[in-house]
Formats: structure tokens, sequence, C-alpha cells
């Protein structure tokens, strides 16, 4: 057995409205209109081939737990960005705070309107 890729990461959040706009907006992921009915408000988006991110309207269980300022010290997802300055500049007009990898690549950490962690790696 092999484990041969990722196929989606999952994030909860509270306001799915306020979730797309940022996933859709700010980050300019199109919805996947094959979701299919599953009891319960969620949204995924693709993500390169093959890959999404799965938008899930739930109770979170943490509801309240501190998140650590800087998304590298906390469980993230890592996705590729193919114009690191052009993400920097729609973050920046969208008031959307980021820190920068402390590792010396050309990376950031953001947080979604839930508190979820991402990084975005230059893939250039």
């Amino acid at each position: 057995m092999n484990i041969t890729g990722l196929l989606h990461a999952t994030f909860l959040v509270a306001d799915l409205g306020r979730a797309a706009a940022f996933y859709e907006d700010v980050l300019g992921l199109p919805p996947d209109a094959g979701r299919p009915d599953l009891g319960f408000p969620g949204v995924w988006y693709g993500v390169g081939t093959g890959q999404q991110i799965h938008l899930m309207q739930v109770p979170n269980p943490e509801t309240g737990l501190q998140r650590p300022a800087h998304g590298g010290r906390d469980r993230h997802v890592a996705l590729a960005v193919s114009d690191f300055d052009a993400l920097v500049r729609k973050l920046d007009a969208a008031g959307v705070a980021y820190t920068l990898s402390r590792s010396g690549r050309r990376a950031l950490f953001c947080r979604d309107p839930d508190d979820n962690a991402l990084e975005f790696v230059s893939a250039s």
C-alpha cells in the first residue's frame, strides 16, 4: 500500500457565506457544483488537479480555542501559488493579515474568517 496523494482538506466554518466570500473573492477559487447534498451546508473548491478544499458549516467542537498568532505553529494546509506577489496584493487589498514564513521560503500564512490557518508557497 502506498499513499498516492492528498485529495482534500476540510475546514469547519460558522458562516458559510462569509467563508465563501473569502475563498471565492479573495483567493479566487471556483466552487465545485458537483458537491452532493450531505445534510449540512458546505462548499467544495478545486485546487489543482484532483484536489479540493471542503468547507463544512457544522458545529465546531473547538469554539473558543486560542490559536497561535503565526499559522506555521498551528495545523494548516499548504497550497502552491503561481503568482506570490498577486496573492500578497489580494490579501492586502482585502485587509487580510498574514505573516511571512520563518523558513526562508517565499511563503506566507494567513487565516480564513473562521481562524483556519492556510500556508501559501510560491510555486516559482
